[in-house]
């Protein structure tokens, strides 16, 4: 199994501004998009996740920007988890235009498990299949 995941995200107009460049917040969007299509091609969707009483929400978010992307081109995003622990997840992610190959941007989020209750939780006691899932997709920098 790879250990990072592509998505691709045509750039719609409305995620402009006037000047047809992508606005800053939408990257942050694509984020969430790229993380929830990588959970459901492991077979582990945000759905069964909450069926099984855990959330993981977004406790810390970066973003850098490299270069513009505009309307109506593709957006490639890779992501892998690049940090795990019993409580929480980082995930690191690239975008690029899709034609040219070009790294537009890179961002991370950072998440906590919390149980139905709120609290954090230990995703390897609650579910260790889970926990074991995003290990094997632990990626270093090296692997990158």
């Amino acid at each position: 199994m790879d250990k990072f995941f592509s998505y691709q995200h045509r750039i719609q107009y409305y995620e402009t501004d006037g000047m047809r460049i992508v606005h800053h917040s939408n990257y942050i969007r694509w984020m969430e998009e790229a993380r929830i299509a990588m959970m459901e091609q492991l077979g582990y969707g945000y759905d069964q996740m909450e069926r099984d009483g855990i959330s993981i929400p977004v406790i810390s978010v970066s973003c850098e920007y490299k270069e513009m992307m505009h309307f109506g081109q593709t957006c490639r995003i890779d992501v892998r988890v690049t940090a795990m622990s019993q409580v929480r997840m980082t995930v690191a992610y690239e975008f690029y235009d899709a034609e040219t190959g070009h790294l537009c941007g890179t961002g991370s989020t950072g998440h906590c498990f919390i149980g139905q209750n709120g609290r954090p939780v230990s995703l390897r006691k609650k579910l260790p299949d889970i926990y074991n899932l995003f290990c094997s997709m632990l990626c270093t920098q090296d692997e990158a």
